[in-house]
């Protein structure tokens, strides 16, 4: 028996992207048992799994589940994560274990230098590398993500002139310099002739209820209504996604949807844009301001534009991505 453990802390989109490892390494390896180590606030992103025999979390300290995942003796570890949490796992455990190359230097190149050294390969790629030991090749299938049929029914809590569909516009970011400014999404809203439903978290809600009720009756603010996984039925009933760098873009990438995603300081080329299957016909349209001499100005993000200017974002005009949406 292979007894194999996964670790990965953050975040939803980072998680997503495990998923190709976790299929690949269940259906490669049969006889394999996979646990997943992870933050407790993830959980939700992994409990639909059917790849998964256990989930592992933590709310702060590895420290919380030390003495359980001594006890499962694990015949290999693959590090997802590569960082301080995760190298202390290894340690206390022993276990033959890969890591991920997190292309730190890359990054901090092309960011402070924009010299690009950075190879061309997704990250999917790279995770998929620290699974190599174990005999475990990309089947090209793409990312998971398995919807929970017990909130199926998210869609039909929207208003009825909703249900025959809509546009889904992700408003969130993680940083600010990775939201598209609300001013130009009023405007493409404005211009779609579709009924549109906002999705976002908690923080977007504000600016979710500005958005709709500048833009007209057809746009529906749902940020901070729905859990993750209710947000997520509503991505799959969507009949196009345009979305900033974030979580639900890759959970969108993994339920096969037209994407037009958004990138502001941040780059596909760290290798975290939409991942689709090799036979996928999906739209994956990118919208980026190219060339732009102080793109990428971080590998994460910041809370205003550091020049003042917000060009990456700014120049990226709604029409641009009307456009992109109207192409399918």
């Amino acid at each position: 028996m292979n007894k194999i453990l996964i670790i990965r802390f953050s975040s939803i989109g980072d998680i997503v992207l495990t998923t190709p490892v976790i299929r690949c390494i269940k259906k490669q390896l049969p006889d394999a048992v996979i646990h997943y180590l992870t933050k407790e606030k993830f959980r939700a992103v992994l409990e639909q799994n059917p790849y998964i025999d256990e989930i592992f979390t933590i709310n702060k300290e590895i420290d919380e589940v030390m003495l359980e995942l001594i006890r499962e003796r694990y015949d290999f570890i693959v590090d997802l994560h590569n960082n301080i949490r995760s190298w202390r796992v290894k340690m206390v455990l022993k276990s033959p274990s890969k890591a991920f190359n997190k292309l730190n230097l890359q990054k901090w190149l092309k960011v402070n230098f924009k010299i690009n050294l950075l190879p061309d390969l997704h990250i999917v790629d790279r995770y998929l590398e620290a699974a190599k030991p174990l005999g475990i090749q990309n089947d090209g299938k793409g990312l998971d993500f398995f919807l929970d049929p017990d909130k199926s029914d998210t869609r039909l809590s929207l208003p009825e002139r909703f249900q025959d569909g809509y546009v889904a516009i992700v408003i969130g970011g993680q940083h600010k310099t990775k939201m598209y400014p609300a001013d130009q999404l009023i405007e493409l809203c404005k211009n779609l002739n579709d009924h549109v439903v906002l999705l976002g978290g908690p923080d977007d809600s504000e600016n979710g209820t500005f958005i709709a009720k500048e833009a007209g009756d057809h746009v529906l603010n749902t940020c901070g209504n729905y859990s993750l996984m209710e947000s997520a039925w509503l991505l799959a009933g969507a009949s196009h996604i345009v979305t900033n760098d974030t979580g639900l873009m890759h959970i969108a990438a993994a339920l096969r949807k037209d994407i037009t995603s958004i990138w502001g300081n941040t780059i596909p080329e760290f290798g975290m844009y939409p991942y689709f299957p090799k036979e996928c016909k999906a739209i994956n349209n990118m919208m980026e301001v190219k060339p732009l001499s102080c793109r990428p100005c971080s590998k994460i993000g910041f809370k205003k534009c550091p020049k003042g200017h917000f060009k990456c974002m700014k120049n990226i005009k709604p029409q641009v991505i009307l456009e992109s949406i109207q192409s399918h």
